[in-house]
């Protein structure tokens, strides 16, 4: 799988995972704040994370709130 590079040059693709790079409805950058949303959430409210880290839009919430990390389910299908 190659890997994608994101705003700062770091890789998109994890530890297994790939968030979307844009809100699907208002074209907003939401993966730039994926990392340090999914390492605060672990001990704080994701709600709570998400007003901090400036994510005011539902739509944009929406994308953090409910990506599935899938991409291990769905690798060996290539």
């Amino acid at each position: 799988m190659q890997r994608v590079q994101g705003q700062r040059g770091r890789s998109l693709i994890g530890d297994g995972f790939m968030i979307p790079v844009r809100c699907y409805t208002c074209g907003r950058i939401v993966s730039d704040v994926w990392d340090v949303y999914k390492e605060r959430i672990k001990q704080e409210d994701p709600g709570q994370v998400l007003d901090d880290l400036g994510v005011k839009r539902y739509c944009c919430r929406r994308m953090l709130l409910t990506h599935a990390e899938l991409i291990d389910e769905i690798a060996p299908y290539e």
